[in-house]
């Protein structure tokens, strides 16, 4: 099946017109994705790139990584065209394939984190130089409304990049969530008119799900992790297009709170993992939160409580759906109708912390232990 995949991407490349239509990417890149996944499979366990299971990992067997080759490789072959034609397009590709290579060497040899955030900050400064970039301040506020922004947009394409590489601890997690938020950006450059955005948004989504069938297998393991060759370039990709075009022109915050929205759940994981770990003492500075990891993400918590990842999955693909569908009404809405919904995505995900709490009290207590 993998072989007549690429076999079909290869015919659609000689047939097809030079602007191809979304579903059409889509399903290209769906093809491309799966046939090239268990040839970068095939690759990794000829180099030994395995991830070997450890207290703190969810799988059992040591698991072939460099997924991420694959979906990134998928992406910018389908979309190469569309890319090309845009000077912000190419420099996010460029910066993404730079963080897929530098991720290969890592899941081959392993890199510093303190190194791997330096190269997420230089390719986020190279697409900030590139013109992509929020715009939050008002043009009145001149050359410290743009500081502002361009700090602004460093802060989420690193952030974002970084909250994409935790959330990556269950089967299908990752892809799946990463192709839900390429999809709803899809939907936002459709409404817009943006087709360059349309193109790279639809490739994503397709790459995406054509790596989840083998990131994603009922009843068996993974056959392959996207690896950090993944989870650092396609969470890069997400939190550039994200906020390549304006979400709305004159209206700050519906400018930031549509992509917020979106990305609600990878933000809240951060920033609920970093202020548990501080307050409990385990990370007490900066360096130690960038090594630090733990079982302390959503998709550990969810499913302890839940009684396993699969339910875990679903429950917070459903979270995500239901935030990002929100972020859609908001792109004519007004500053007002912005700062209604974030509140409201925030008391959402505020019970879900209650409930985890609380379940995690109920556990401690059933097992003897005092409640925390």
């Amino acid at each position: 099946m993998p072989f007549v995949a690429l076999l079909a991407v290869a015919i659609w490349f000689l047939v097809r017109l030079p602007w191809a239509g979304p579903v059409e990417i889509t399903a290209a890149a769906f093809l491309a994705a799966y046939g090239l996944t268990p040839v970068a499979r095939l690759i990794a366990l000829g180099w030994g790139v395995v991830d070997n299971p450890d207290a703190r990992k969810t799988h059992h067997t040591p698991t072939p990584k460099l997924g991420g080759v694959a979906v990134v490789a998928a992406f910018v072959l389908v979309a190469g065209r569309h890319v090309l034609a845009d000077h912000e397009m190419l420099s996010i590709a460029i910066c993404a394939l730079v963080l897929m290579a530098a991720g290969a060497l890592d899941d081959t040899r392993g890199l510093p984190a303190w190194l791997r955030l330096g190269l997420q900050g230089a390719c986020a400064v190279a697409a900030i130089g590139a013109g992509v970039r929020l715009n939050v301040f008002p043009d009145a506020t001149g050359a410290a409304g743009m500081a502002g922004d361009m700090a602004l947009t460093l802060i989420w394409i690193v952030g974002i990049t970084n909250a994409y590489n935790f959330i990556d601890g269950i089967d299908g997690l990752a892809a799946a969530l990463g192709a839900m938020i390429s999809l709803l950006l899809a939907v936002v450059a459709a409404e817009a008119g943006q087709p360059a955005l349309l193109a790279a948004c639809a490739a994503l989504t397709g790459a995406l799900l054509g790596f989840l069938p083998h990131n994603l297998r009922p009843g068996r393991a993974a056959s392959i992790f996207l690896g950090d060759s993944g989870s650092g370039s396609v969470g890069f990709l997400l939190a550039a297009l994200a906020i390549k075009e304006d979400w709305a022109e004159g209206d700050p915050l519906v400018a930031l709170t549509a992509p917020v929205l979106i990305f609600s759940v990878l933000i809240y994981d951060m920033l609920q993992t970093t202020v548990s770990r501080i307050a409990s003492g385990r990370v007490r500075s900066f360096r130690q939160w960038i090594d630090y990891t733990g079982r302390d993400h959503i998709h550990h918590r969810l499913s302890a409580v839940l009684g396993g990842p699969p339910r875990a999955l679903a429950l917070i693909l459903t979270l995500a759906l239901g935030l990002g569908l929100s972020a859609l009404g908001l792109r004519r809405g007004s500053n007002g109708q912005a700062a209604i919904f974030l509140v409201h995505g925030g008391l959402i995900l505020l019970v879900v912390e209650i409930l985890l709490g609380a379940a995690r009290r109920v556990r401690s207590q059933g097992a003897g232990d005092p409640a925390p």
